[in-house]
């Protein structure tokens, strides 16, 4: 099982990043995906989620208008574009897979990828 995440780096504040989560070794589509974050010193929060179909997303509130999450089942990957870059968007992204029909619940985390917002 693999998750791999790309596209993070540094940009300015305004800028835009698309992050890249590509899945193997699971069943894709029967997960919801996610994108968490860290920055130093702080706890992970959820970013954005997706269902299996992409029928309900959901944001962060520090996000809403901001970020877009998609996904493309035949390619086993989700994407987070991320526009409208702030300081505070700072931290490690981590992709994550959960399957919640099935007991246990499933789940999987990828390494991150880092996103630095500096000037």
């Amino acid at each position: 099982v693999q998750l791999v995440e790309s596209g993070g780096g540094l940009v300015q504040p305004g800028g835009s990043l698309r992050l890249s989560c590509a899945a193997s070794g699971f069943s894709f589509s029967a997960y919801d995906m996610n994108w968490y974050r860290q920055a130093p010193g702080k706890g992970r929060e959820l970013v954005a989620g997706i269902t299996t179909t992409g029928s309900s997303i959901n944001y962060a509130d520090s996000v809403k208008g901001r970020f877009t999450i998609s996904r493309d089942n035949a390619k086993k990957s989700v994407y987070l574009q991320m526009n409208s870059l702030e300081p505070e968007d700072t931290a490690v992204y981590y992709c994550h897979a959960l399957n919640r029909g099935v007991f246990p619940p499933s789940s999987y985390w990828g390494q991150g990828t880092q996103v630095t917002v500096s000037s």
